[in-house]
């Protein structure tokens, strides 16, 4: 239900037009204004303010937020082909008719929705060319798919995997998926410009630190993105260690936990998160909860927040949404590495198993 219930989201901004062309294809892309949603201070079904929607067509094109989509959906229908075929089948259905959509009309979302620009401005569309036309390919073997991924590969080492960046999860794929020596070799630059000394700042206590803004995000997803190189075959005891290094220290092993309800050392109490901030109902909330200094009155266990800054310094305090937010895409990397981890526990390859498990990370 975890995986499904995003799918059927997706499924619902979705409305395909006739399946032998792309003229008519709509897709939803953002629910309400940045402006009005970030400043009311409160729980979501308390909401009452207009939140339209906006969609992205053929003549207003957003083949990045497309090509994300038909990645989904094709991930979705490996995820439920054998659990349940006439779901998968769907979800490919649509995977490959705006796959389609995307080739016919590039184009960056937030130019044609102009409300999104301000809050999650799109720089570039061709790392999701390549990363649609690479799950296209893995779902279904097609050649054409892995043809178009190739027009948009990009070698140069990936700044951070982030919402707007799958510059490493299409060199990982193209690599998994074709054993081409041009994506090994672009993997291993990724890393190399992340490791120790390839130009990336580390804190003190070992965070590469690429942001301000949700730096635990950006090592997280690159941790995650070296666990999965390493399955491959690459390097695959450096990355594995630096993998853990990176993952731990969001879990505290340095002294503070980042994740929500973890860790006997401490972990964040005011998250800057909404909904846990406020009091049960009939309670009122509003920004004075914002402000408050108390505890969120609910523990949104699991959650990553943003991180530290470049000195590992870090405040928890509500009103810091730079080193104190929460986001799915926080999270998403992060829970993968945390299940790589636990996957080279349960096979005795986990590095603290192989003895080399010493924390800072360091390539010499």
């Amino acid at each position: 239900d975890g995986v499904k219930w995003p799918l059927d989201y997706l499924d619902r901004c979705y409305i395909p037009g006739d399946p032998d062309s792309t003229e008519d294809d709509v897709l939803y892309v953002q629910v309400g204004n940045g402006g009005p949603d970030h400043s009311y201070w409160g729980s979501p079904e308390a909401m009452t303010m207009p939140r339209p929607a906006y969609h992205i067509d053929a003549s207003k094109p957003g083949c990045d937020v497309s090509m994300e989509t038909a990645a989904a959906f094709a991930a979705g229908y490996m995820a439920f082909k054998d659990r349940d075929p006439t779901y998968a089948a769907g979800l490919l259905a649509k995977a490959k008719q705006l796959w389609k959509f995307a080739v016919a009309h590039p184009g960056l979302y937030s130019s044609s929705v102009t409300e999104a620009a301000g809050f999650y401005r799109s720089y570039n569309f061709t790392d999701e060319m390549c990363w649609g036309s690479m799950w296209l390919y893995k779902a279904t073997g097609d050649d054409q798919y892995v043809t178009e991924a190739r027009k948009w590969f990009d070698v140069t080492p990936d700044w951070g995997m982030s919402w707007d960046d799958k510059i490493v999860g299409c060199q990982l794929l193209m690599y998994n998926l074709t054993g081409d020596a041009a994506a090994k070799t672009a993997i291993e630059g990724t890393f190399n410009s992340w490791f120790p000394g390839g130009g990336i700042d580390y804190t003190p206590k070992g965070l590469a630190w690429r942001l301000q803004w949700g730096s635990l995000r950006y090592s997280s997803n690159m941790a995650m993105a070296a666990l999965m190189a390493a399955q491959s075959g690459i390097n695959v005891d450096a990355y594995r260690h630096w993998a853990m290094c990176q993952i731990h220290y969001a879990l505290g092993d340095t002294g503070f936990s980042y994740v929500i309800g973890y860790g006997d050392q401490g972990y964040p109490l005011r998250p800057h998160h909404r909904s846990s901030s406020c009091p049960s109902a009939p309670a009122p909330c509003g920004s004075t909860m914002m402000m408050s200094k108390a505890p969120n009155p609910h523990t949104l266990y699991g959650a990553l927040v943003g991180g530290p800054d470049g000195s590992d310094g870090y405040t928890d305090a509500r009103d810091n949404y730079v080193n104190n937010e929460v986001a799915c895409d926080y999270n998403a990397g992060f829970q993968t590495a945390i299940a790589g981890l636990l996957h080279l526990c349960l096979t005795n390859q986990h590095p603290e198993q192989s003895g080399d498990a010493t924390c800072p990370y360091s390539s010499s």
